[in-house]
This record gives C-alpha cells, sequence and structure tokens, in this order.
C-alpha cells in the first residue's frame, strides 16, 4: 500500500509513526531546515538501532562508497543480534545513476524485508526525482515516505527560542526573537549555535538587544537591510558604516552588490503591489519569502516611491557594469552607489 502523503501531511505522519514506534521502511528527507532533518533522523535511529551492535545493524552509504550491488546486499541483509537494521544514503542523486543500477535500486526498494529501513538524505545534494524513470520513482513513491524539512516559520521560531533560552535559565521577549531571526538566515541550525553564544555571554535572566549584537555577526541579507532602512530615513553617514562593515566582514564586492540589487528588487516589487493594493502576501508569493521578511519589505518599500525603484535599479546595473570592466576601486564605487541611491532617495 502506498505510503506517500502531500508535502504538509508527510512530516505530521512521520511524527505519528515515531510516536507510535511503527516506522515505514523506506524514507527520503531533504529541505532547508537541516536542524530538523538531523532531529527526525537522530529519532529514527533511537528507535531502531541498540548502541550495543549498531556498528554490525547501521549501514551508510555516500558519494564516495554507494555502489548498488552493495547497498542492494544491505538491504537483504539480517540483522545480528537485534531486531532491525538501519540503511542512510547520503546525497545520491538515484535517477543519474546507471540503469541497470537504478533497475537494481528499484528492484531493491519494492522488497524491503520487514526488518529493514532504508532513508535516503538530502544535506548537501537536492532531492530532485525525475518521475520519468517510473519503475524507479513508482518503487519510491509506492513505497517510501517523502519528507520536506523546509524553513520553519516566524511564529514557529519564535517559540523555539523562547523555549531553548528558557532551558538555559535566560528569558527573551518575543520582539528579540524576531531580531535574531532576522539578523540571521532563519534556520533552526543558525540560531542553535546563535542561541548558546548569546546565553554564555549574557549575564543576566533577561536577554538584551546589545547582548545578541555583542556575539552575533549578522548575515549579508540583514545588513543590507539595515542599510536602506537608514537611508530611508536619511540616515546616510550611518548607511555607510554599514556597508564598511560588510567590507570588513570579508564579504566580495561583487557578492555585496547582489544582496542589494537583489534587496532593491524585492522593494520595487513590493512597491507595485502597494500602488495596486496588494499587501505582503502577495510578496510571500511572488519573491518566496518568509512572512517576516516580507512584511519587513512592505513596510520599508511605503517609504520609497515607484520611480526612485526603477532608478536604482539602473544605478545598481551601472555599479555591475563598473565592477565587472574597469579597475577603478571597488569599495569606492560602492560607496559611490550608496551616495547615488541616498541622493534620489532624498529627492524622492
Amino acid at each position: 500500500m502506498a505510503r506517500t502523503a502531500p508535502k504538509e501531511d508527510a512530516l505530521n505522519k512521520l511524527k505519528l509513526e515515531i510516536r507510535n514506534k511503527d516506522l515505514g521502511r523506506l524514507y527520503v528527507f531533504y529541505g532547508e531546515e537541516l536542524f530538523l532533518l538531523e532531529h527526525y533522523l537522530g529519532q529514527v535511529k533511537k528507535l531502531l538501532l541498540d548502541p550495543l551492535t549498531e556498528s554490525f545493524n547501521f549501514h551508510r552509504f555516500h558519494t564516495e562508497n554507494f555502489d548498488a550491488p552493495a547497498f542492494a546486499d544491505a538491504v537483504e541483509g539480517l540483522p545480528m543480534m537485534a531486531e532491525h537494521t538501519l540503511i542512510q544514503v547520503e546525497d545520491i542523486d538515484l535517477f543519474k545513476l546507471p540503469e541497470n543500477d537504478r533497475d537494481r535500486v528499484a528492484a531493491a526498494l519494492s522488497d524491503i524485508p520487514d526488518y529493514c529501513t532504508v532513508v535516503f538524505t538530502y544535506t548537501a545534494a537536492s532531492w530532485k526525482p525525475d518521475k520519468r524513470m517510473k519503475k524507479l520513482w513508482e518503487a519510491i513513491d509506492h513505497h517510501g515516505l517523502i519528507v520536506e524539512f523546509p524553513k520553519q516559520d516566524q511564529n514557529h521560531l519564535i517559540a523555539w527560542i523562547t523555549r531553548h533560552f528558557a532551558a538555559r535559565d535566560k528569558r527573551i521577549s518575543p520582539e528579540l526573537c524576531a531580531y535574531l531571526i532576522e539578523i540571521t538566515d532563519g534556520t533552526m541550525t543558525s540560531l542553535m549555535g546563535e542561541i548558546d553564544k548569546i546565553a554564555a555571554f549574557s549575564g543576566a535572566d533577561a536577554i538584551c538587544k546589545a547582548d545578541i549584537d555583542a556575539v552575533t555577526e549578522p548575515v549579508l541579507d540583514a545588513v543590507v537591510f539595515q542599510m536602506t532602512d537608514l537611508m530611508s530615513a536619511g540616515r546616510y553617514d550611518e548607511a555607510l558604516l554599514k556597508l564598511r562593515q560588510l567590507l570588513k566582514m570579508q564579504q566580495e564586492p561583487i557578492q555585496i552588490l547582489g544582496a542589494i540589487g537583489a534587496h532593491f528588487r524585492r522593494l520595487g516589487t513590493a512597491r507595485t503591489l502597494l500602488d495596486n493594493g496588494r499587501n505582503s502576501t502577495d510578496l510571500q508569493k511572488l519573491c518566496g519569502l518568509p512572512d517576516y521578511p516580507a512584511r519587513k519589505t512592505m513596510e520599508a518599500a511605503r517609504r520609497f516611491s515607484a520611480p526612485f525603484c526603477k532608478k536604482a535599479a539602473c544605478l545598481i546595473l551601472e555599479t555591475d557594469y563598473k565592477l565587472k570592466t574597469s579597475y577603478d576601486d571597488s569599495q569606492r564605487l560602492l560607496e559611490l552607489l550608496i551616495l547615488d541611491l541616498a541622493r534620489e532617495a532624498a529627492n524622492g
């Protein structure tokens, strides 16, 4: 019987199977939120493996050692002094295997013994099924549960951050949770590291913004967002300081310009949506943004006119051309861009 489930239901199905200690035979784990992926992979291991016999019954394949016959043998191999075997296959693009290997893998996945569970994990590579290869795809689709671990929305993350600070005997406000999400990449993996650093640094029961700023280095997009906010408020000197902060962080000028360009494209899109009576939900759909950045971008777009957004796009393109073709100093070109954008913003 097929075990497939819609994307939004697959994770809940996995949770239920773990809670009931009734795991299936085949899983595919993928997605941006590696913290969750590793967490649930750990739960699967905990249920199926005994630490005393794990070395006999846990088989791990990756790009350097994957071999279709060896994989098929591992699926068939009986557990030693235990009830289960677990096979983890990391970052293997099954659909790019030679045809004979694909057929062998498909046959193995179509008849996994009751004592064996196979988990394909995709962390460094993408999960890209090719449904034209019917034999392999149908084996996975019919027998497996494909679970995506996406980035969590802001409300989930705020509750999660609050719980993890509380576990370290620290309090943090929802506003500061949102700020921490804003200046990081918003993944649990990154946030967990920042939570550890902030909690260790803070000497008080309640976390304050100074604690976060002292030990957390903002990601490129966050600093670019802060820079445009300063420009919209007419604080051009501080916007230049933000640019210099990025350069001190060893960010490549072309990457900085790319982030500035992407941000202003989103601002231009948001301005167009505002002029047509649309909201942040529409921006989320068009640009693939989570809820919080979409709302922040819409708020920022209210402070810029449509003509300014068009002019900004032209200035960014001109700077991009100069960065790639002239011998002018790249830092100077970026600083001139910020000054030109500030002048245009001041003119409306």
